[in-house]
């Protein structure tokens, strides 16, 4: 981690939904290139208990579109951030700083650099439903994301499958695995829109600039 000396410390533990255009499995996850060629997507997350400085982010509510032209490390990122219109102006400006990455910490750190464009954060309502791998995120009229789990082909029954990092991971350390029903973004001239059938997960987060 990288030198942290004088920047305001933050941590915080949150719900982290997401999901992508790769199919099943998400080749990042592996291979570190995206199955299509490109990286289209979106987060959804909800804290559970988190600070930045003094300033609390308990239950802060956010929401992200990205689409990126190659692999996310290769950079050329546009991304929009959407925020809870119900947070108080320090929060979004709390959350706003700690993806800019300018406080250090992973893995914003090391994402702030592959982004070109960035819009936000954009005042909306956020609805998010924690419910493992039936998941969702809603923004009107910009985000539609709803996770549905993987199915057993012959049974029909619903399929538990977690990728796991034992020594952790870039995001998420154990994530559960879903599949879409809905992958639809939308903000100004940048617009993510997927069939059903894409990758998905659904995890709990641990970030921080502290050690």
């Amino acid at each position: 981690m990288a030198d942290n000396a004088g920047k305001t410390p933050w941590r915080l533990k949150a719900d982290w939904i997401e999901a992508c255009n790769c199919p099943h499995g998400c080749n990042c996850q592996f291979g570190g290139f995206p199955n299509e060629g490109k990286c289209e997507g979106m987060f959804g997350t909800q804290v559970k208990e988190g600070k930045f400085g003094n300033v609390s982010l308990n239950g802060f509510r956010a929401a992200i579109i990205f689409k990126y032209p190659k692999a996310i490390h290769e950079g050329n990122g546009h991304v929009v951030l959407f925020v809870d219109e119900k947070a108080s102006q320090e929060q979004v400006d709390a959350f706003a700083t700690i993806l800019s990455g300018k406080m250090g910490g992973m893995p914003w750190e090391a994402l702030a650099g592959t982004i070109t464009r960035f819009d936000g954060p954009i005042r909306k309502p956020i609805e998010i439903t924690v419910a493992g791998e039936r998941s969702s995120v809603r923004v009107p009229g910009a985000i539609e994301m709803r996770l549905t789990p993987l199915k057993n082909p012959v049974t029909g029954e619903d399929k538990e499958v977690h990728i796991v990092y034992p020594k952790g991971g870039f995001f998420w350390n154990d994530g559960a695995v879903a599949t879409t029903q809905g992958l639809r973004g939308e903000y100004g001239d940048l617009r993510v829109d997927w069939p059903s059938g894409r990758f998905a997960s659904a995890s709990e987060v641990t970030w921080s600039n502290q050690a």
